[in-house]
Order: structure tokens, then sequence, then C-alpha cells
């Protein structure tokens, strides 16, 4: 996943107003200019599909580049299968042979590189642009294909890696932010989707042509998904006018604002177009930025005293545990591993067409995903996911291993059961915790942390993609492997119950209230607050004009 914590500037607007609300009432006289201007600009926008397209499209051309990400996400699975002697779909002709412990860092090196990729692709993401940072990112990638394509060695293949991981970190985020950046506030979920399907069906493309085609060829042909979106880019989307406006390019924004709202209808009664309103509006908001950044600092410090209060480091304990049971559940593990996987589960079914029905599945449910997301609550689906992977891993590792032992014959069930261990973590327990870097942490640190958590996320990652053949032989092969997910899974349902608060509704003051007064462990919390029994209290009296304007405030907050 990606760092959605730069989010357009309408939900800036609205979020800072909720920080804010305490504070003087001159700022409050500003965060009322501004949330007028908001709902003032949300009723003049169009809501046909012809006034949308220009956003559809942008958001499409900017995530066209997760392609190549699923691809080198998957490629591992086709990958090892061809450089190891045993495999059973391999023949006699093997160009590369690599151990076990290679063919783990072939398949970990794409991780290992990702926090700095993330990291480093931010800076370079604020610095030079959205879209210049995509298209920076296809030299990195494109020159690891090229050395994976070429490759006569391990140490080649794990170069070739590396680099490819490299373009895919500066390649997935700046996508996310752009999408953020341009469009309509109800649409924005909608529209970020187009990265996680785009990448599941570069999965699904790399199964396909692992099952037909030599992995160089494949290696090869994504050059062409590399370069492609860059070409798409330049000719036809223009650059971020919230990050325009941010370095003093106030003509180009004007000109990428236009191109976004070109469809839209003249505001009645106005005299500016509904551009030119969201163009003065992004000033203000900068404006105000610039005022708060000098007021309150930006320097390090600042930001170290922030993670120091129960709002910074809770919420970070809390998700390092997430996806420590998200990461060791076998989600990404058994992706990397996919074709060698479903070989040793004796399936059915030809591995690299399991693997097709795997990346399938996770293209369908990404798409379904951004319905769930937006009506279910967070900790029902995370738990439900975690129960169900357990079933299929458990009754999978008991399938396998009376299939090993010769008392059954149906090879068809682990097959089955993958797919619905596959369908059921994306119920939850893959995409939500992604997600909640963006929603636990207050405005003021929240890109820090999300970079904190998404790189801890991505070690986690790799030490679980790197540790699986060792964990496998701990555990008795390929039967106590999955047994060991099913007991992670169930594990990861247990700890959401204790620790992980609802987020799913809330209110970004609410969350940052739950964090300040409650304990750390959510079911100690809740219990306390049904526990205390309510009390009515009188409130003294107080300027009724400060009071009214507050309440107006937070009422036009809410429907902003």
């Amino acid at each position: 996943m990606d760092p959605i914590g730069s989010s357009c500037y309408n939900l800036q607007i609205k979020e800072n107003a909720r920080a804010n609300l305490s504070e003087e009432d001159s700022q409050n006289e500003k965060l009322h200019e501004i949330i007028c201007s908001v709902r003032s600009l949300s009723k003049y926008e169009g809501r046909s599909f012809r006034t949308l397209f220009p956003q559809i499209a942008a958001a499409s051309i900017a995530a066209s580049y997760h392609i190549v990400v699923g691809i080198s996400l998957a490629y591992s699975g086709i990958l090892i299968p061809n450089l190891v002697p045993h495999a059973n779909n391999v023949t006699s002709d093997i160009q590369i042979v690599a151990s076990t412990s290679e063919t783990s860092w072939i398949a970990s090196a794409i991780v290992i590189v990702a926090p700095i990729g993330g990291i480093s692709g931010g800076f370079i993401m604020d610095r030079f642009g959205r879209l210049n940072t995509l298209k920076l990112a296809t030299l990195p990638g494109i020159i690891g294909w090229i050395i994976i394509a070429m490759a006569t060695n391990v140490p080649m293949l794990i170069i070739g890696r590396v680099l490819t991981g490299i373009g895919t970190s500066w390649g997935s985020s700046p996508a996310i932010v752009y999408i953020t950046e341009i469009a309509r506030v109800d649409m924005r979920g909608s529209l970020i989707s187009f990265g996680p399907a785009y990448a599941s069906l570069g999965m699904v493309l790399t199964f396909l042509k692992g099952w037909f085609l030599d992995w160089r060829t494949v290696a090869w042909m994504c050059l062409g998904y590399s370069v492609i979106p860059v070409i798409l880019i330049t000719l036809f989307i223009p650059e971020s006018p919230a990050w325009l406006v941010s370095k003093g390019k106030i003509e180009e924004a004007a000109k990428s604002l236009k191109w976004l709202h070109r469809n839209q209808p003249q505001p009645e009664q106005r005299t500016e177009t509904l551009a030119e309103l969201q163009l003065h509006l992004l000033q203000k908001e900068h404006e105000i930025k610039l005022e708060e950044a000098s007021r309150k600092g930006t320097g390090f410090m600042v930001k170290v005293k922030k993670f120091i209060k129960p709002t910074g480091y809770k919420p970070l304990i809390i998700l390092f545990g997430l996806f420590f049971f998200q990461q060791f559940s076998g989600i990404y593990i058994t992706l990397f591993y996919s074709v060698t996987f479903f070989e040793k589960t004796r399936s059915a079914l030809n591995p690299y067409l399991a693997s097709t029905l795997i990346g399938t599945v996770r293209f369908a449910m990404s798409c379904i995903n951004t319905y769930m997301l937006r009506t279910f609550h967070r900790r029902p689906l995370i738990m439900f996911s975690g129960l169900g992977m357990c079933f299929c891993m458990f009754f999978s590792g008991l399938f396998t291993m009376w299939i090993i032992e010769g008392t059954s014959t149906q090879n068809w069930v682990p097959t089955t059961l993958l797919l619905l261990y596959v369908i059921t973590s994306m119920i939850g327990l893959l995409p939500i915790p992604w997600t909640m870097t963006a929603e636990l942490f207050p405005i003021e640190i929240r890109g820090v942390a999300h970079s904190i958590a998404y790189s801890v996320a991505n070690l986690i990652m790799f030490a679980s993609v790197q540790l699986y053949y060792t964990l496998e032989d701990l555990f008795g092969g390929i039967v106590g492997i999955q047994w060991f997910f099913a007991v992670i899974s169930i594990l990861a349902s247990v700890y959401t119950f204790i620790f992980l608060p609802e987020t799913h509704g809330k209110k970004l003051s609410e969350i940052t209230d739950y964090f300040t007064n409650s304990s750390a462990i959510y079911l100690l919390s809740v219990k306390r607050n049904r526990s205390q029994v309510p009390t009515k209290k009188k409130i003294p009296p107080r300027n009724d004009i400060v009071k009214s304007n507050n309440k107006q405030n937070e009422k036009l907050i809410d429907n902003a």
C-alpha cells in the first residue's frame, strides 16, 4: 500500500479545521472562511460522468504504473521454479541454478529496499512533483528488468530485483498522492482503488505469461509496462495543482485545474469558473499552512516530541503488532512463492493456472474492497478475515497431509481452500493495516508516522519472505507451515479484538482523544467506559458569541 497521508486539499482543510477548533478566535475565523468555501465548491461541482471524466482519466493513467508494481511482486513466483532442478514443471535445461538460500534472497530483495525507496521517494516527490517522480521511477525499473532478462548468475538476478524494488517504491506512492490531490472528495476512495486493482492485474498477467513464456521473455516485456505509463503521463495529464501552488507555480496550477474541471458547469451567480475558485481556495489554504508552520515550528525536535505523546507511540506499537501478524500469516509468502507453494500442496491444477486464479481473485477482491471498507467497520472485518484464513489454512494443511500419505485423492481441496484463503485475507487482514496508517495518527505527524509504519511493515515482510524455507523446515514441511499460518491468522483476530481501536466513521479528533485518554488495550478502555456512570455537569456560562461560532464551525466541518 502507499502513503495516503498527503490527501487532497478538501480533506486537509477538513482535518486541519477539526484539529484547530479549540484555538484562537482569529484562527477560527480563517477556518470558517475556508470551510464555507469548501461547501460552496462542493455545491457547484457536477455529478455526471462527463464532469468527472477528466479526474477518472487522470487517476487511471497515473495509477497505470501499478501494473508493473504487481508484476514485480509476483515475478519471483514464476522465476524461482526455473532456478531449482527439483521443480516438477521445469525441464533439465536450467541456465541458472540457485540454492534455497539464494532463492529466498531473490524473492525478498524487492522488499528490503522498499523502506529506502519509500522515504527517498517522498523527498523526491515533494521536491520535483508527483508525476515527475513517476517518470523517474522508470529508470531503475528499466535497468533492473534488463539485468534480470540478461542475467547469467544469481547475483545479477538479485541486483535486478533490488533495482525493480526501488522503481516500484518510487512509482507507487506518487500515484496515490496524486490521485488524492486531484479527486473529488466523494470519489477519492474509488479512484485510489485504481492502484491496487492495477497491481492485482499485474499479478494475473505475471502468472499467465509465466505459464506460457520463458521468464526472460516476461522480463523483457516488462519494459513496455514501464515505459507506456510515462508516455501517457507526459502526453495527457497535468501535474497536481496542490503541489504546483505549494511551489509558487500559480499559472501552471491554473492550467492544471482548468484541465481537470474543463467539463464542469459554470457556477451559478458567480463570475469565476470552478477551476478559478479552486485555485483561490488552494492559495488560501497554503497561506494558512505557512502561518501555522511559522507559529508551531516544523523542526526535527518538534516532530520527535509529537511521537513521545500517546497519540504518537501508541498507534505505532499497535500497528507494528498488526503488521507482524499480517506478514507471518502467509499472505505475501504465498504470493512470492506461489508456483512452488502450489506444487508442494500436490494441487490438482497446474501450479501456474492455480497462481493465475489467485491473482484473478485478488484483482476481483480489490475492486469489491472499495465498497466493503466504506461500508463496514474495521475491527469486525479483520477478525472475520483472520478466522476465515485460519479455517482455510488448517484444512488445506490437513488435506495436504492426507494426500501426501495416500489416504485421500481429493487434491482439488487444497487449491479451493487456498483460493478461499486469499478471498478472506482480502476482506480485512491484507488491506486494512495499510489503510490504518493514514487513520490512526494526528495530522501533524501523519506523513512521518506513515513512513515509519510503512518501512517497518516492509522490514517484517522481508523477514517473513526470507524465513519461509527456515520456517518450513522448522515445522516439518508444507503441512506444518500451513498450520503455522493458521495459528498466526487466529492470533491476528485475537490481537485485533484486544488492542485495535475502531476508526470507521470516527473523526480525527475522536481518534486522537482515544489515544490521549484511554488505555492502549482497547478492551480495557471499552470496559472502563461502560462502567462509568454518566453524570450531568452544569456548564458554567461562556461567551455566547464564541460558543455560537464554535458550534457553527463544528456543524460546517461535519458537512464539508
